[in-house]
């Protein structure tokens, strides 16, 4: 992946015209709102992320929401290679964030659940998070805040519509 400029507020963009929207909407500039949420996401795990990588991070998320859950399930939910998941599992569960745990269904298999450790640590990351995006939203003026309230609802359609195949 290339990296992203940020001089600016049109960086990455090289006076490349941004995509028109379908049915007559109005133009939105998607390579500043691609960058812009890019930098905030760094910028939100700028953390000790608990000796974790990002990926090994959001695993540990899905087996708290999802969990207990079997490999085969988390490895689809995460989009990664039966491999890389027994990697990155052997990593979870040598640092006690998650357990295996006889799969009640098929005495073959096992399930991955979160440790109280492995919960405490997500809390602690999320409070981290929250804390730093509290205090970034204190520089925003009034209209800021109140235009970023009125965009909550639509951010988080964006983040739910299911990946296009």
């Amino acid at each position: 992946m290339a990296p992203e400029t940020t001089a600016g507020p049109t960086a990455g963009t090289q006076d490349a015209e941004p995509p028109a929207l379908d049915d007559g909407m109005a133009a939105i500039d998607v390579t500043r709102l691609r960058v812009a949420i890019a930098r905030l996401s760094r910028r939100l795990r700028r953390h000790e992320m608990a000796g974790l990588t990002p990926t090994q991070l959001a695993a540990l998320s899905t087996v708290e929401r999802a969990g207990p859950l079997r490999l085969g399930d988390l490895a689809a939910a995460e989009g990664v290679a039966p491999s890389t998941l027994t990697r990155l599992v052997s990593v979870l569960e040598e640092s006690g964030y998650v357990q295996r745990e006889p799969d009640p269904r098929d005495a073959r298999a096992s399930t991955l659940a979160i440790t109280p450790r492995g919960h405490d640590v997500l809390e602690n990351l999320r409070e981290e998070t929250t804390v730093f995006l509290t205090e970034s939203l204190r520089t925003l003026t009034d209209g800021q805040v109140a235009d970023l309230s009125a965009a909550l609802p639509v951010l988080e359609q964006l983040a739910d519509t299911p990946p296009m195949s």
